[in-house]
């Protein structure tokens, strides 16, 4: 493994490969063949970044687990080596604690971290499955087709993260263009910098009308830190913006997307059309998370301190892309991980990270996705495409991959 490694190392700069790598578009569910390649050569690959940068790839599950784990590994964007998604001017910036590392980021989470518990989160399924109930109602009474991705996929996470936030449901048009736009990889930075500042600067008016009249949510929760002096308004502003897009843009992408994986996998789909059984529900969740992934860009690292791992040294000041994607087809670790298969045990798949910044809300969308996944095909049996899956838009435009519209008829 050495060996590889050090010719890895060696090779021309015009050898080494740019990430992201384009995606098979007749094959929108798997990871580019380029990163399987990389993937058979070895754990570890040197890739070229929009700037020119260099920074190690990591392709196999065991070491992608090994180094989000290790705390010599940073989440922290000004790091020396910090492998950047885009050109400063575009505005990346830190979004919260997820892009900081201990103990100001364990502060930080603690803060948040009691609404997603999992009794928490269980309580709240009678009324998810109130919501998934009325839209499919929604849907069976109008016309079809019908745009699931706006008809179902995305007002039921928007819906449960403003309940959660406090968000007023009315607004939702407005944040959700506004953070699509945020997302938008195509998006100029000026675009990205006024989308945010729009959305930051509603939520930044919302904690002052917390601060002055409490209610029972999260942004009152929140709002109670300024007053006591534990947050400044901004950053309770960032970790109020930073709730609201990951509590609707990933998981309703994943609705829509798993729900034209299992359409084009009709025998997996007649497992949970025919079945109510939670346990099984619950397996078709984690495979679904496990076959698909919605960021293809990585988890992104600076190394801190040398690491030695897999045969090379990772000297500090390089950048680490963790590409979950790849590493969730590991067949190292996944038997055949090309095969859709709800019956498969996925639990130990990296969709959600690993060690310290895994997702905090993951106990959420796996709710949410185990009440939709397990109530949709059943109450619509005769749910079908309503195009040729060449016409589907692919959100490949986005870090969040997905897609734009998903015309369905029963």
């Amino acid at each position: 493994m050495a060996d590889t490694q050090t010719d890895v190392n060696r090779q021309a700069p015009d050898a080494i490969p740019e990430f992201p790598m384009p995606r098979e578009p007749r094959c929108p569910f798997d990871p580019p063949p380029a990163l399987k390649g990389l993937q058979e050569a070895g754990p570890l690959s040197k890739v070229r970044l929009w700037d020119g940068s260099e920074s190690w790839l990591v392709t196999r599950y065991a070491e992608q687990r090994a180094l989000l784990g290790d705390p010599r590994v940073s989440a922290d964007t000004d790091r020396p080596g910090y492998p950047t998604k885009a050109s400063p001017e575009g505005g990346e910036g830190k979004l919260s604690f997820i892009m900081m590392d201990d103990p100001e980021h364990a502060r930080l989470r603690r803060m948040v971290t009691a609404p997603f518990a999992v009794k928490k989160v269980e309580a709240l399924r009678p009324a998810v499955q109130r919501i998934v109930d009325g839209l499919i109602d929604g849907m069976l009474a109008g016309p079809a087709p019908v745009d699931l991705v706006d008809a179902f996929a995305l007002p039921i996470p928007s819906l449960v993260i403003c309940e959660l936030l406090g968000v007023p449901y009315e607004e939702h048009d407005f944040f959700q263009e506004n953070t699509k736009t945020m997302v938008r990889t195509t998006a100029t930075p000026a675009e990205r910098g006024a989308a945010s500042r729009e959305v930051a600067g509603y939520l930044a008016g919302l904690l002052g009308q917390r601060i002055a009249a409490p209610k029972d949510d999260l942004l009152s929760s929140i709002a109670a830190r300024i007053t006591a002096g534990e947050l400044t308004h901004q950053q309770a502003t960032e970790m109020a913006l930073l709730l609201l897009i990951a509590g609707h843009e990933t998981t309703a992408n994943m609705i829509a997307l798993g729900t034209l994986a299992l359409l084009r996998h009709p025998d997996q789909l007649a497992l949970l059309r025919e079945s109510d059984e939670p346990k099984l529900v619950a397996s078709a969740v984690e495979e679904l998370l496990r076959y698909l992934h919605i960021t293809h860009l990585g988890r992104r690292r600076a190394v801190t301190e040398d690491i030695e791992i897999a045969g090379q040294v990772l000297r500090a000041g390089e950048g680490v892309i963790m590409v979950n994607e790849i590493g969730n087809r590991d067949p190292e670790a996944f038997a055949d991980p090309d095969r859709l298969d709800l019956t498969r045990d996925a639990r130990r798949h990296v969709a959600f990270g690993f060690g310290v910044h895994q997702c905090l809300g993951q106990p959420l969308a796996r709710m949410e996705l185990q009440v939709v996944y397990g109530t949709l095909y059943r109450r619509i049996p005769t749910l079908k495409l309503a195009c040729d899956l060449q016409d589907v838009r692919f959100r490949t435009d986005a870090f969040i991959y997905g897609v734009h519209a998903l015309p369905v008829s029963w």
